[in-house]
């Protein structure tokens, strides 16, 4: 058969640019992508036109592996540039790990970023509240923002959630130089939050987020300096169902969690507690009675938890799945005993280092509960995290 006279090649470069688009989507691999652009101008102009993340070798966030670019561990104002530039439907943005990028490296946001929706500036220690008033001015529709570790304060935050009010998901961890005003900001402008972490914020009471919003469902402000009055306020929007308040060393009452209970955290599936040894029975048979829906809770080194605590939740947590009890210093065979008894949906049991607990007391469980799969090994709360990320 005869070969047409045609340049095959030729003909390929006749097809419309929506047949080269499809191919484009269907690449899954980023050389691939990459490859894909450096055939000739017109492809390349496709994959630019396409491409709707980007992040860099140094950041850790790995949102996408595909949107990687760039090998040098640092990014310059000149290289940001240049790719802002290229690629203009951007839709999400990490530049974590850029230690040393200054705040006018944000200064470009204004004119593209108008379709950012997620923006990530973990670790970019330079970047202040300077930098944040660039991305007020340009990424009014972020919906996931991280400023994880950064140098900013709360007046930073009053001007970027003046403007960025269509917010679900916020991380502020590590950025110890804001209070509760900046937090109060955030909860009266972004009536759409759903998700903020705010761990190791060693300014904040909790007091700023009086009347948030009710989709607001996953809390961690682990080692916070958490007031009752704070709790309360974190409570107040009534739809949290993940909360996480590790290392309660600083609350000023032994008992101020007691407003975990009915009317407050009705809605609460996971709750972590670890290394929170002011906690004592009147907390923990508040939230037994109060959180019905209670299905993973992590007492681990919660020292203040007596058999008064241990027999509560064995009577009322009827949905508890999960309990993690690890280095308890006063579970006792009583309590346990009481754990074997309650509790009937108890799948798993974390538990390590108990010195009060017998041998022969931990083989009885294991007997009477086989259906619950007893670890030794200790970690955080494992609840999967698609479940409260959005």
């Amino acid at each position: 058969m005869d070969i047409p006279s045609d340049d095959f090649s030729s003909s390929i470069m006749q097809l419309p640019d929506d047949c080269f688009l499809s191919i484009f989507q269907h690449l899954d691999c980023g050389r691939d992508r990459e490859s894909f652009g450096l055939t000739c101008r017109r492809w390349l102009q496709i994959q630019n036109l396409n491409r709707r993340s980007l992040q860099f070798q140094c950041s850790f966030t790995m949102l996408n592996i595909s949107s990687l670019s760039q090998n040098n561990s640092q990014i310059s104002i000149f290289q940001l540039s240049r790719l802002l530039n290229r690629f203009q439907q951007l839709e999400s943005l990490s530049l974590s790990g850029c230690t040393e990028l200054p705040d006018s490296g944000l200064a470009l946001l204004p004119r593209h970023g108008s379709k950012l929706q997620s923006l990530h500036l973990d670790c970019c220690f330079r970047i202040t509240d300077n930098g944040l008033s660039f991305v007020a001015s340009g990424c009014s529709s972020l919906v996931i923002l991280s400023l994880y570790r950064c140098n900013v304060t709360d007046y930073g935050l009053e001007a970027l959630f003046n403007s960025c009010v269509a917010l679900e998901d916020l991380n502020l961890s590590y950025c110890p130089r804001i209070s509760d005003y900046g937090i109060r900001t955030i909860s009266q402008n972004c009536r759409h939050l759903r998700a903020v972490r705010i761990s190791y914020c060693r300014k904040l009471t909790g007091a700023g987020f009086q009347g948030c919003s009710q989709t607001l469902t996953y809390l961690e402000a682990d080692s916070c300096r958490l007031e009752p009055n704070g709790i309360r306020s974190i409570l107040s929007g009534g739809g949290l169902e993940y909360l996480s308040v590790c290392n309660l060393t600083w609350c000023i009452r032994v008992d101020g969690l007691v407003a975990v209970s009915v009317g407050f955290a009705a809605k609460l599936r996971v709750l972590n507690f670890r290394f929170s040894r002011t906690i004592g029975d009147n907390c923990i048979m508040a939230i037994a009675k109060g959180c019905p829906l209670l299905q993973e809770w992590n007492l681990a080194l919660c020292h203040g938890v007596m058999i008064g605590g241990w027999e509560s939740i064995a009577s009322h947590c009827h949905n508890l799945k999960t309990l993690h009890v690890n280095r308890c210093r006063n579970l006792c065979d009583r309590g346990l005993q009481a754990l074997r008894t309650g509790c009937k949906c108890l799948s798993i049991l974390y538990i390590t280092r108990c010195y009060q607990i017998s041998a022969v007391a931990l083989e009885i469980f294991k007997l009477a509960r086989g259906n619950v799969e007893v670890k030794e090994e200790e970690i955080m709360c494992i609840c999967p995290r698609g479940a409260f990320r959005f």
